[in-house]
Order: C-alpha cells, then structure tokens, then sequence
C-alpha cells in the first residue's frame, strides 16, 4: 500500500482539479439519488394514492432509530415536496414529477461530464509526471547501470509499466471517489425507509471484503511476473530489430521466432492467470449481491403485505436504491485489484527513479574555464559495484595543454575505461584526475563535459537531419560554423550531394550513410563545440583504406590546439604522439614516445607494433 500512497501523491500539485472533481462527483451522486428517490412519488401518482395518504406514511416505522432532529428535517422536506407535487390533478403531479425528473437526469450528467473531466486531467498529469521523472533520472544514473539492465527492460519500464499504472489509477481515482458517495446516498435513501431491510442488505460485505483481498495478492503477484515478462518481449524485439542484419546473415529468423513464440506463450498464460483471478471477484460480488437481494425482497414483501410498515411505493423506491448500490459496491469490490496491480508496475517504475546517482554534481561547484595548462591522472584505481576485479591499478601520468596522447595494449587492458573516466561516465575507486590542479569531481558535471569532443569507434547518430545530429542539443545555430566544421571534417562534400543537403534525415543510427561518413559526421559534431580536450576510441578501426584516409585527415585538422586522448590500433597518428601509454591489465607498462619505445625489441609495444602498426 505505502508503493500506492506514493504514487497518488503525485496528484497533490493538481489538487485543484481534484476538488473540483470532488465537488461534481458530489453533485453527481446527490442528483443520482434523486433521480431514484423521485419514483416513489412516481408510483404513488400512478397508483392513485393522494397527498394525505402519502403524508400519513411519510415516517416510516423502521427509521426510528435515526435521531429526532434528522427525522424532523427529512418529514419537512418530504412533506413539501408532497404538498407540491400532489397538489393540483393527478396528471398535473405527474407532469411536474417528469420535468423534476428530467431535470435531475440532466443536471447529473452535466455534474458527471465535469467531475470525469476533471478527474482525467488529475490521472493524465499524474502519468506525465511519473513518466517524465523516470525518464529525467535515467539521465542521471552513470554508465554502470545501463551495464547492468537491459534496454529492453528500461524501455518496457517507461512506457509498459506507466500504461498498467495510468489503466488501473483512472479507474480506482474514478471510483474511490465516485461510488462511496453514490453508496452514502443510496444507503441514506435505503435506511431512511427501512433501516431493517438495509442492514440486511449489507451481510454480503464481509464475504465480498474476504475474497477481494485474498484475490488482490494474487493479482499483485501476477502483475509483477507480467511486467517482467513483457520486458523480456521487449528485449528481444529491441535486439531483433537492431541486430536485424546479423540475424539475416545467419539464417538465425527460424530460432529468433522459436525464442520470441516461447516468451509469448509464456505471457499468454500469465494473462490466462491474472484474467482468471481478476474477473472471479465480479461475478462471485454479484451472485453474492443477488442472493442477498432475493431475501430482501422477500422480507421486504412481508412488510409490505403482512405488517404495511411501509407502503408499496416505498418498497419498490427501497429496492431502486439497493439495486443501485450494487454497482458501486461491485466496482469497489475490483479497486483493491486495481491497487495491487497498478502498485505491482509502480514498483518497478520507483525502483529506477530511487536508484541513486552515483555520479552528481558537487555542493558548490568550481567554474571551469577550460583547459590552461595540464591534466593530471593521481594513483587511479577501478572496478565495477558488482566485481571485485580490478580494472585500472595505481594508474598515473601527466599531460600538458596541447599534448596528444596514445594510449594502447591488449584488448581488454582497461584503455576505454580509463578515457571514460576523464567526462565522469565513471568515477575512480580511488585516486583523482585534476584539470588544472582542481580535482574533475569539483566540477559542474555539464560544464565539464561540455569542454570535452568525444569520437567512438561506434558511431551512434539520431533519426534527424545532417544539421541537428552536427549541433545536436544546441540552439541558435550558425549556419557558417556548421559548414565550416563539416568541411574540416572531410564531410561537406558529401553532404552537398544528397538531395536535402544539411537538411537530410539520415535514418535511424545513421543507417542511410556508409561507415565512413557517419564518422566524419561524429567527428564534425565534436568539432562544432570547440571543445578543450578530445577522446578518440578507435575512431577509424572499423573503415575501409579510402574512408580511413578522410577521416585520419579530418582527424588531424580536428587534433589542433588541442589536447587529444587517442585509442587506436591502426592510426598513425601514435607514431607522432608526444607520449604513448602502453595498458596490460589494467597498470600502465610502459610510457614515452615512439622511438624509445621500439628501442626494447622484447617489450609489449614493440610487439603491438609488429602485429598492428607496421606498414
């Protein structure tokens, strides 16, 4: 209950519009009971009894029990309410019951537009915010969680997971406020004609209050299994679909079906289940309801028949009423397995907004100018949360302003990982990296990584145009600097080629450009922020002789006056680095530059080089 009291609490900032909701659904409720309490003068016209005959039986025998006070007020408005209605023929009561009657109908479905309105833009705000703030904190959270989940699962999270938890909270809001009053209303309609039959109406709460909990666990354990399962369904489209030119390439369409049929069977019979418990409650509420019902009319006939404790009229008014109770009570007999359901998906929705950022911005950040004059790596060491094996080990070196540094060794090694370590995608175990003697955890997080050009080997690029994937983020856009930075990355020329030029959609991934150019893309989006420092993860590793050409070009152009971190295993920019760090698992083997380092022809560098850097 605590994971559905916080979800609700969500609603607070729209309390306006609840209590408006509030107030029509009051209005509702009143003008529902109205509507049926107006059949009994209903039938008491058409059953030819007149205002003295009715005013003899307005107090009925079995309200005794409510105070005097009460019962004064209600013979007063009974009372003239008779004296209205009947007064005058007996078709002009009847007409003026109608036009009370059509009135009241009309007035309760104008309160019932508003009041549904109103509640709507409460449960549609309430799903925005809850899904606008998981997706906010995902962005906080560090590269170390994305490790561990699966994207699939994140993705089933924001949009699977909201759906369940928007579905159930319409109804409950709907109906935890809507159907008690409409029970208080005609539950005050039925006690005030016959507080004996009304009691006996209600002996069916107990039994339905037993099953709908017994019922509502099991629909929470449910819930869970299918949100969990659903997530798997979406894995495995998200890989099919992204991997879906190496499933080709396999002939592998046979076993991705086998394995996509089996998850599907498997949540088609957790549908089965929840569905099973789910509708059982229901019908067993209303043949409990029924049952009940049956008694009451038979007891309610003796009444009528044998003691006329209350008049015919009066008996058909109190059964309108129960009969309407039935409803409300069956709809509130689901709200608990409504709440277990909804709080099952809303589970695993605050188990990712309360996963806590690991990597924030500190109390009171330093400005960060730029790079002036070195970066410092102090004693780095490094492992994963959820490994004790070390990555990096008492990593340490110096690098000045401008300087190009090469860092190689084995795949594996820890390479990519100590360059993440330089825009906080991770943070040290121990140890520190300072720009400018000022510790980088001091920093505001944006601010660093705003002076920092990131090109990976696995170029990623956004469903968008050549434009916004360069100045991605960005607004106001010089249209001058963006084609001055795509022809020092060797891609204006290609650009100009296409139809839209700048304004190409170049598909998802980039997948309507060849390798080449969305890496000389990647390269033109890191140059467009002029940034301080550079990383290159393999930049050119994965092209072709022609491709790699262009893009070493534009890398150089782009390695200017800068200071640049490259990973590299075929680049001859090492050759001409101002030092090389040589990685082997994870500690630092050897450093200095290119000759030096060939000078000992047993070291790991001498052999890298043979096997990867010879021409």
């Amino acid at each position: 209950m605590k994971t559905y009291v916080r979800l609700l609490k969500y609603s607070l900032k729209y309390w306006k519009y609840l209590a408006l909701s509030i107030f029509f659904t009051l209005i509702f409720a009143i003008l529902n009971g109205v509507s049926v309490y107006l059949s009994i003068p209903l039938l008491d016209t058409l059953f030819n009894q007149g205002v003295q005959e009715v005013q003899q039986t307005a107090v009925s025998k079995g309200s005794s029990f409510l105070p005097e006070i009460i019962v004064s007020i209600k013979d007063s408005i009974s009372n003239a309410f008779n004296s209205f209605v009947f007064s005058g023929s007996k078709l002009d009561a009847l007409l003026k019951i109608c036009i009370i009657i059509f009135t009241a109908f009309l007035f309760k479905n104008i309160a019932g537009y508003l009041q549904a309105y109103f509640l709507i833009y409460v449960e549609q705000g309430l799903v925005r915010d809850l899904r606008d703030n998981a997706y906010k904190h995902l962005h906080t959270l560090p590269l170390s969680f994305f490790k561990k989940e699966r994207t699939g699962n994140l993705i089933s999270v924001i949009v699977n997971d909201v759906v369940a938890v928007q579905n159930s909270v319409s109804a409950t809001f709907l109906n935890l406020i809507r159907e008690p009053l409409t029970i208080i209303v005609f539950l005050g309609i039925a006690l005030s004609i016959s507080w004996k039959l009304t009691l006996l109406s209600l002996i069916v709460l107990p039994f339905s209050l037993t099953i709908i909990s017994w019922i509502g666990l099991k629909l929470r354990k449910y819930s869970t299994k299918i949100q969990e399962k659903m997530a798997d369904i979406t894995s495995i489209i998200q890989e099919t679909v992204s991997g879906v030119k190496i499933v080709k390439a396999f002939s592998m369409e046979d076993a991705e079906n086998k394995k996509f049929g089996n998850e599907s069977a498997n949540f088609f019979r957790l549908m089965l289940k929840i569905t099973r418990v789910r509708n059982v409650s229901s019908p067993v509420t209303e043949i409990l309801s029924v049952l009940i019902g049956v008694v009451i009319i038979y007891s309610g006939g003796v009444l009528v028949l044998e003691n006329e404790s209350i008049r015919a009229s009066q008996f058909l008014g109190f059964m309108f009423a129960i009969f309407q109770l039935m409803p409300p009570v069956k709809e509130l007999s689901s709200v608990n397995n409504r709440i277990q359901e909804s709080s099952a998906a809303a589970d695993r929705i605050f188990e990712v907004i309360d996963t806590p950022p690991l990597i924030s911005d500190p109390p009171n950040p330093v400005k960060i100018s730029g790079l002036n004059s070195d970066i410092k790596f102090r004693n780095l060491t490094f492992y994963y949360d959820d490994s004790d094996e070390r990555i990096l080990e008492n990593i340490t070196f110096d690098v000045k302003k401008g300087e190009v540094i090469a860092i190689v060794g084995p795949s594996g090694g820890g390479k990519t990982t100590l360059v993440d370590l330089i825009p906080r995608f991770y943070d040290p175990t121990d140890g520190a990296i300072l720009i400018d003697g000022v510790n980088i955890k001091d920093f505001h997080l944006k601010e660093l990584r705003s002076k920092i050009g990131i090109v990976t080997q696995e170029t990623f690029l956004f469903n968008d145009t050549i434009a916004n994937n360069i100045t991605y983020g960005l607004e106001n856009v010089d249209r001058e600097r963006l084609i001055e930075v795509a022809k020092i990355a060797n891609a204006h020329s290609f650009i100009s080629e296409l139809p839209n030029g700048y304004d190409q959609n170049i598909g998802e991934r980039g997948v309507k450009l060849s390798g080449g150019q969305r890496q000389r893309l990647s390269i033109a989006r890191a140059l467009y922020r002029n940034p301080d420092i550079l990383i290159f993860d393999e930049a050119t590793s994965a092209l072709d002789n022609e491709s790699e050409k262009l893009v070493q070009e534009a890398l150089d152009r782009l390695m200017k006056s800068r200071t640049v971190f490259v990973i590299a295993h075929r680049l001859s920019t090492v050759r001409n680095a101002d030092k090389i760090i040589v990685i082997e698992n994870g500690k630092i083997v050897q450093e200095g530059k290119h000759d030096q380092l060939l000078e000992d022809k047993t070291s790991l560098y001498n052999k890298l080089y043979n096997l990867q850097f010879k021409l």
